[in-house]
């Protein structure tokens, strides 16, 4: 075994190195976009039956390696249909990825004290709303389906946006940097989740949760019926109970 790493070490190359690099950045990418989501498990799952089959190589064990060798097939289909999602969001993101990011995102901490005034004020008087942060995945495509405003954001166009009886209430709004692109826009709605029994029936919250698994996006949710504040990113929803760790979270978020 020593003799073949010393053979692979002699013959390595920086072809080689590129190889292992970017192998690297294709996993860690894959891994960070999974994270704190059900499909990390999964991953860890797959993980250890790679180690097993290894260890089946090296001890010899013809059936157990055989049958995992088998089951590859049917693995490679169900991965894509588990992590369809993920796949899907991964391959957009590098399309997506530009180097406007640091000045879209400059300028969205130029308002963050605007949009949280409104969302404090929603909070206290209970007034529900939707609020998609755009990130590295463009949002266009929701925002072609609500009413386009391009308005900069402020805590008083928010709260009369999302103001009861105000005919774009119910839809969500789609913020890109400084700007408020839409409002009314209509949001997916997920597959599969896993909220508490008190959100099951909130299509808020479900609504920023279908869009956070399709796309980078943060999705801010003030609760109509507690007043209570969430944030969704990566398919999962997380409540906060003040501001400053939800605006901590949230920069953490996108700033990544």
């Amino acid at each position: 075994m020593f003799i073949n790493i010393k053979t692979a070490l002699e013959r390595f190359t920086l072809a080689d190195l590129a190889d292992i690099f970017l192998v690297a950045v294709i996993l860690y990418t894959f891994f960070l976009l999974i994270k704190e989501t059900k499909a990390y498990q999964l991953a860890i799952g797959i993980a250890f039956i790679g180690l097993l089959f290894l260890a089946s190589i090296w001890a010899k064990l013809v059936v157990s390696n055989w049958l995992i060798r088998n089951f590859v097939t049917y693995l490679i289909i169900a991965l894509i249909i588990l992590f369809q999602s993920e796949i899907r969001r991964f391959l957009t993101g590098i399309g997506s990825r530009s180097f406007r990011k640091p000045i879209v995102l400059r300028s969205f901490q130029e308002k963050i004290e605007e949009l949280f005034l409104a969302v404090d004020y929603m909070s206290q008087k209970k007034i529900g709303a939707l609020i998609a942060i755009e990130k590295e995945i463009s949002l266009e495509a929701f925002a072609d389906r609500g009413i386009k405003l391009d308005g900069v954001v402020s805590r008083d166009l928010i709260v009369s946006i999302f103001f009861p009886h105000s005919p774009l209430h119910d839809g969500a709004i789609i913020i890109r940097g400084s700007n408020i692109k839409a409002a009314g826009c209509l949001l997916p709605l997920p597959a599969t989740h896993n909220l508490p029994p008190d959100f099951q029936t909130r299509t808020r919250h479900l609504a920023a949760i279908g869009l956070s698994h399709e796309t980078d996006a943060a999705v801010i949710v003030v609760s109509e019926e507690s007043g209570l504040i969430s944030l969704a990113t990566r398919g999962a929803l997380k409540r906060f109970q003040n501001r400053d760790e939800l605006e901590g979270a949230l920069l953490d978020y996108l700033r990544q």
